[in-house]
């Protein structure tokens, strides 16, 4: 299995870095990419800058989608409203699954790719998650199948671990769990 980890301008860096590091040392691998294609990225909130190694590939096998980071909400929505933009088109027949990290199922939701669907986000836009059509989960990890969200900003390790779990076992997860010192927390809802 292959992943990519998407960045956009105003991305929120550790929904980024968690869910990277932790499928990599799972053994899947990862890579930073951009709808563009190789460029540097800047975060949200001029915190710093990646550099995307790749084109975004809507046959990857595992897409992971950040929010975004500022100070203000509607900064925030701002930035994932230019995101999802740009994104939305790109994703809208993949066949990967799609895998989001706090705010990237807002990214989803104003790109109307999950109407419908289970998911959730941080505590803070569950409301607006609800009013785009999606059944708003409040649980750490939802499993809707081809698509996986993980609520607030800290859960980036636990999806990531969740995600190696779930496509390549148990025994690898729990390895890297044990690498990382990291306990998992919270609630994972599955629609199955």
């Amino acid at each position: 299995m292959k992943a990519q980890v998407v960045l956009f301008d105003g991305f929120d860096p550790l929904d980024v870095i968690s869910p990277y590091e932790t499928l990599t040392a799972g053994g899947i691998r990862t890579e930073l990419v951009a709808v563009e294609g190789p460029r540097e990225v800047p975060a949200g909130m001029n915190l710093l800058s990646l550099d995307a190694t790749a084109r975004l590939d809507p046959g990857t096998g595992l897409i992971v989608v950040p929010g975004a980071a500022a100070m203000q909400e509607d900064e925030v929505f701002a930035l994932l409203s230019a995101a999802a933009a740009t994104l939305g088109p790109v994703l809208r027949d993949s066949k990967a699954i799609i895998a989001t990290v706090c705010g990237g199922s807002l990214l989803l939701g104003i790109a109307g790719l999950i109407k419908g669907r289970n998911a959730t986000t941080n505590h803070l836009g569950l409301h607006a998650l609800e009013s785009m059509g999606v059944n708003a989960v409040r649980a750490r990890i939802v499993d809707d199948g081809d698509l996986v969200t993980a609520a607030g900003v800290t859960s980036g390790v636990d999806l990531g671990l969740y995600l190696l779990e779930r496509e390549v076992g148990a025994q690898q997860a729990l390895e890297v769990e044990t690498l990382f010192a990291h306990e998992r927390r919270g609630t994972v809802w599955s629609a199955a």
